[in-house]
């Protein structure tokens, strides 16, 4: 199974092909590498004390948006196709909801809560899926 989301037999490579369901969809939109990455790099920073922890997360958090999208560009490209831009603009909005839930580093912020995290990455990815509904095949 590719990165690529399949929404119509024309986006496939073969003629059997499997479009991709709700479930198919939610799993090539988050992109888990980047968020499992991002954990570790979390981890790293806050076990040195002598060092701006707040800074540099927040420059590691525009490196790795930045990382994502190239990322997930680099995954979904197959020859002859466009770009996944769609995809990778809604898996790049996935890692920032997810890093948001995680806490670090926007609980740097006035406003932040924990629970807001947590219900917005529950609305996002109960709905991303839905983003990119299963089109008709064009060529009946």
């Amino acid at each position: 199974m590719g990165r690529r989301i399949i929404t119509s037999q024309l986006e496939s490579k073969s003629n059997e092909v499997k479009i991709d369901g709700y479930f198919d969809k939610l799993i090539k939109y988050i992109p888990s590498e980047i968020v499992g990455g991002w954990i570790a790099i979390i981890g790293l920073v806050k076990s040195v004390s002598n060092i701006p922890t707040n800074i540099i997360l927040w420059v590691l958090l525009v490196i790795f948006t930045g990382l994502t999208a190239l990322y997930i560009l680099k995954q979904t490209s197959e020859p002859k196709k466009p770009l996944a831009i769609k995809q990778t603009i809604i898996s790049t909005i996935a890692f920032i909801v997810w890093v948001f839930a995680l806490g670090e580093p926007f609980n740097s912020l006035n406003f932040y809560n924990p629970i807001y995290g947590s219900i917005l990455l529950i609305l996002y990815n109960l709905t991303i899926p839905l983003l990119n509904p299963v089109e008709e095949d064009l060529r009946r």
